[in-house]
This record gives structure tokens, C-alpha cells and sequence, in this order.
């Protein structure tokens, strides 16, 4: 069966038993036999373009009621709950919550939600961070629309000046009125841009690099062009606090800002002919290593998907300050674990060097996961100070075998780094690189001092 093939049993019986049909007498309706709605009923069957509009047609149905499962994360959202620790004896394969969630998507969503209410360590109303983890996961960090405009003006700018820079600060200066000022770091303490609409400027700081002025500039113009489309999101969302829906405000600016500068179709054409380059991508787009791992993470555009990332960021001490699992399904324990070696912990002893490992993990699974990761420092340029992170980008081994970055790497899974289930949990006394005692289980949302 294709893998984007429609199964929709569960949603097309409960629209029958709420027409008060029988299975004859909605067949009839839609033009095919009996058994073969049993079938799509089943999940046995996809449900056709052919069907799918004629139910849209005969009783006035929302096609997007189909991807109801997308309320709670679709396959991966449901199978991070499941690899709860609490879980762990029951041996809950991937395969096992496809199945729940094909079969029965109404409980799956009423466990998902007894889940999030009950859960001590999980995202819930009074984490706002969480709470925004889980709505850009409910997506899957891909927001089409979002997308579908910032490529349609991108296209536009590029038709009417070649750099890129100059086009976005042309763009706010005809069309909204603002002109773009570059301030000393006294004048803007601890800020890196500021819209002072009495001067009609964006001002931004000069300890922001070339990369980082750009996409402050691309998500001032996305801002302003989007902000419809973008409020609609944040209400979408239905978050419970003004945090919660600022901080999934913020990424979703991001997001566009990101999509400017690297365009869906012309993006995903550069990774898949350069191999996924890293170093490429980022001098052809003029972007920071940052900036290309997180958009690295959004490639699930229907019919043109690019290879599903996940991208992670870590502070100096070894906390890991940002997680995307993007389309990877990648499970990431975000309640402190550590695992020094892992590249990531590496990458800060080789500054700016590209570190590839191929690694196992999926706390919680009944069988680790096999992936391929690709890590490297970056320094983070603010007004008020400077700091490193380690990025660290990560995709299934199976996915990896065309990445110019996995040349020379094993993908075997017996070669393979199995990093267990992190340092708070792990118990070992022999082990060669046990994390720190000063590494201490921290929520995921503290900022790095």
C-alpha cells in the first residue's frame, strides 16, 4: 500500500451511523459494493479520490476530519507517549501504535489526552513551553501555507533584485514604510532588533553577523505579511496561556522568515542534488548552520518531501535547549538525560568541525532506533554577550546512505553507538564517560545563563 494512502475506516463508519445508513445503503449512495465499504471501513482499503469526493459531495463532510489524528501528533505523538518508561515492560513497537491509531483514532486521541493531563513530566497548561512543543508537533513543523507565501515572494524579490538582503529592505521600505537602521550594541542593551514604528525604523543591533541581520530582516517582512495567517495558527492552536501562544507565535515567525530565505522548491532541489551538503547549503543560501538545521526539519510539503530530520541544541554545560523531531519520529528524552558520548558533548572540543556518528536510542521502544547524526558547534552572537551551542541534526541510518556527509561513516547497526537511556537513569559504575554530578536533571525550558 502507498504510504500516503487515506485510511479512514473509523471516520467514515462514525459518519454513517451518524446518517443513520447501513453499509448497503451508503454504498449505493457513493456508487460501489457493500464489501468494498466494509473493507475501507476495516482500514482494509484506502479511501479513493473517487470516494473521497463523493462523500464530500453526498453529506456535506470536512475532509480534514480525516487527519484528525494530526490533533494529537499523528503516529510519532502518540508513540512518544507510549514510550513512557512507565510503559517500557509492555514492549509497544511503532507498528503497534500505527495500528491503534488507524484502528481506533478516537481512543487514541481520549488516551493522549488522559495521558497529557496525568503525566508529571509532560507538557501541560502551566509549561508554556511545552504546551508550544507539542502544537509545533501536532504539525509536524511543517506549516504548508505558511510555506506555499513565502515561496510565492521569494520568487517575487529574487525577480526583482538578485540580493536577497537588499530585496527584503527594498520590500519594507515600499511596501510598509520602514526603513532598516543598524545601531551600536550601547544603544540597544541586550536587544538584537527593535520596531520603532514612531521613527518608522527596524533597527537592529551590530552584533548580530551577516546571517543573523538577514533572517532578522526576512522575519520582519514575513511578520508584517503573513500576520493574518499566522494569528490564525496561534488561534488554531487553541494554547491555555498568553506564553504558551507567544512562544508558538514566535516559532511559527521564525518559520516564515526561514522559508524566505530558503525556499521550499529550490531548497529541497539544492539538498537533493548536492547530497545534503551542509557547507553548501549554507554558503548557496547565505545562512547560518542554525538556521539550515531547523529548516532542515520542516521538508513535508505533500509530494515533495525531503528527508526527515531532527535537530537538537545544546548549551555548554550539556543541557539540551531546543529539540525538533520535525517528520523523524525521533524520541528524545527531554527530562535531563545526558549522554556525553554522544557528538554532540564532543563537537565543543573541536570547534566548528563537522562531527558525523551513527548512534542507537528511542528510550522507551521496544527496539532502539538506528540513526545517523551530524554535529558542530556554533557561536551565538548577541547584543548583551556571546555564547556556544552544539546543533546536532539527526536522521534514521536507513535514510542516510545517499548523504554526502555519511561517506566513510558505518551504517552497519552492530558498529553503531548505543547511547542507552541517558545518565540520570543509567546506573552503570564502569562507565568510560559518565556525565558530571553538576549535570542534574533540568526542565528543558530554563534558558542557558
Amino acid at each position: 500500500m502507498p504510504e500516503n494512502a487515506l485510511l479512514a475506516g473509523p471516520s467514515l463508519r462514525r459518519l454513517r451511523k451518524r446518517e443513520g445508513l447501513t453499509q448497503a445503503a451508503m454504498a449505493a449512495s457513493l456508487g460501489i459494493s457493500p464489501s468494498y465499504l466494509n473493507l475501507i471501513e476495516r482500514n482494509q482499503r484506502p479511501l479513493s479520490a473517487r470516494v473521497l469526493v463523493q462523500v464530500i459531495e453526498r453529506y456535506d463532510f470536512d475532509p480534514r476530519s480525516l487527519r484528525e489524528d494530526e490533533a494529537i501528533g499523528g503516529v510519532d505523538g502518540l508513540a512518544r507517549r507510549m514510550a513512557d518508561k512507565r510503559f517500557a515492560d509492555l514492549g509497544i513497537d511503532r507498528e503497534e501504535v500505527q495500528e491503534f491509531l488507524a484502528a481506533a483514532p478516537q481512543a487514541a486521541a481520549a488516551f493522549a489526552r488522559l495521558y497529557d493531563n496525568s503525566h508529571p513530566g509532560i507538557e501541560r497548561s502551566d509549561d508554556p513551553v511545552g504546551e508550544a512543543r507539542q502544537a509545533i508537533e501536532r504539525w509536524q513543523n511543517h506549516f504548508a501555507d505558511l510555506d506555499h507565501a513565502a515561496e510565492d515572494l521569494a520568487d517575487e524579490l529574487r525577480l526583482s533584485r538578485g540580493d536577497i538582503s537588499a530585496a527584503l529592505i527594498e520590500r519594507l521600505r515600499e511596501k510598509h514604510r520602514l526603513s532598516v537602521r543598524v545601531l551600536p550594541a550601547e544603544v540597544m542593551p541586550g536587544l538584537v532588533n527593535r520596531l520603532d514604528l514612531h521613527a518608522r525604523q527596524l533597527q537592529v543591533s551590530e552584533m548580530l553577523p551577516g546571517a543573523a541581520r538577514r533572517f532578522q530582516i526576512a522575519r520582519q517582512v514575513g511578520s508584517l505579511e503573513q500576520r493574518d495567517t499566522i494569528e490564525t495558527l496561534v488561534a488554531g492552536a487553541k494554547l491555555s496561556s498568553p506564553e504558551a501562544r507567544d512562544r508558538f507565535r514566535e516559532h511559527i515567525t521564525d518559520y516564515v522568515a526561514a522559508a524566505l530565505l530558503m525556499p521550499y522548491r529550490r531548497f529541497l532541489r539544492a539538498c537533493e542534488q548536492t547530497g545534503y551538503d551542509l557547507a553548501v547549503l549554507q554558503r548557496r543560501f547565505a545562512v547560518s548552520f542554525d538556521q539550515l538545521a531547523q529548516r532542515l526539519t520542516t521538508l513535508q510539503r505533500v509530494g515533495e518531501r525531503g528527508l526527515p530530520f531532527f535537530s537538537a541544541r545544546f548549551g555548554r554545560t550539556g543541557r539540551m535547549v531546543h529539540f525538533s523531531a520535525g517528520a523523524s519520529g525521533a524520541i528524545y528524552p527531554l527530562d535531563g538525560a545526558r549522554w556525553p558520548a554522544w557528538a554532540p558533548y564532543a563537537a565543543f572540543e573541536s570547534r566548528g568541525t563537522m562531527l558525523m556518528q551513527a548512534v542507537t536510542f528511542g528510550e522507551g521502544e521496544a527496539a532502539q532506533r538506528h540513526w545517523f547524526t551530524i554535529a558542530r558547534t556554533i557561536e551565538v552572537d548577541g547584543a548583551a554577550c556571546s555564547a556556544r551551542r552544539s546543533i546536532v541534526l539527526g536522521i534514521e541510518a536507513r535514510f542516510a546512505g545517499d548523504l554526502t556527509h555519511a561517506r566513510g561513516v558505518s551504517l552497519d547497526p552492530q558498529d553503531a553507538v548505543p547511547l542507552g537511556v541517558g545518565c540520570p537513569r543509567c546506573g552503570r559504575a564502569d562507565c568510560l564517560t559518565p556525565a558530571p554530578p553538576r549535570l542534574a536533571p533540568m526542565r528543558a525550558d530554563t534558558r542557558e545563563a
